[in-house]
């Protein structure tokens, strides 16, 4: 993992705010979020729900657009691209695993995964992208013939076969029990280890925050503690 002073942070963030406005009421997802993001590193957001977990997470993938502050990848700044500069970070630099795993039932596991490495610019092979998620045998399995654990496993696989710069997981495990939970983390971490891809995680839960370089605890819409884990558990010693 690259650490700040070797190299510059893949994403970046100054002073986010978020306000959802219904009428007359104003919600503050977020409240002044400074963040910085480094090479080859996995970060955990760990908070109950309402803490602007996933609000800060769609703000740097590019699915939403901040209220006030910066936010940058590299030297584009996306709180000002347009939606078509946007929609080419995320075609090409940015992977999506969400708690719900959004594959179409009537394609195999690797028509899946072929979608995205059609429109992709640097595609990695299907299949490699199923093999590096453990799913070498259910190539040509549909999403129906698959449990809970091998369709998030596709997911995965869909959202790492166009080699992103960024992996990011919002509750991936949130419909699944621990054990194919872990399953799901393993497939996860591998893919860090393997790719070096810059992984940030979305839980409420506790536990899987020790597989993490570094832990950013929301609450209110802000970042209330940062921490480093010195040792990072694998996801196999997780027990929740």
């Amino acid at each position: 993992m690259s650490t700040p002073g070797t190299q510059r942070p893949v994403l970046r963030a100054r002073d986010l705010g978020k306000v959802y406005r219904t009428g007359e009421v104003e919600v503050h997802a977020l409240r002044g979020v400074d963040l910085e993001l480094w090479p080859g590193e996995m970060v955990v957001l760990l908070g109950p729900s309402g803490s602007g977990k996933s609000t800060l997470l769609n703000i740097l993938g590019g699915l939403d657009s901040a209220s006030t502050g910066e936010a940058w990848f590299g030297d584009h700044d996306l709180t000002h691209e347009d939606d078509r500069d946007l929609t080419r970070y995320r075609r090409e630099h940015v992977g999506f695993v969400f708690q719900f795993y959004n594959l179409i039932s009537s394609l195999t596991a690797l028509e899946n995964v072929a979608l995205v490495t059609e429109i992709a610019t640097r595609p990695m092979e299907p299949g490699a992208a199923l093999r590096l998620v453990g799913l070498g045998e259910r190539l040509h399995h549909f999403p129906a013939q698959l449990s809970g654990g091998e369709q998030q496993r596709v997911a995965i696989a869909r959202a790492i076969a166009k080699q992103p710069d960024i992996l990011l997981c919002d509750e991936p495990t949130g419909a699944l029990d621990s054990q194919t939970g872990v399953l799901v983390l393993e497939a996860i971490e591998r893919i860090h280890r393997e790719l070096g891809t810059t992984t940030v995680l979305i839980t409420h839960n506790a536990v899987i925050a020790d597989m993490a370089d570094r832990v950013l605890v929301l609450g209110d819409g802000r970042i209330q503690q940062e921490r480093r884990n010195p040792q990072r558990r694998p996801a196999r010693e997780l027990v929740w």
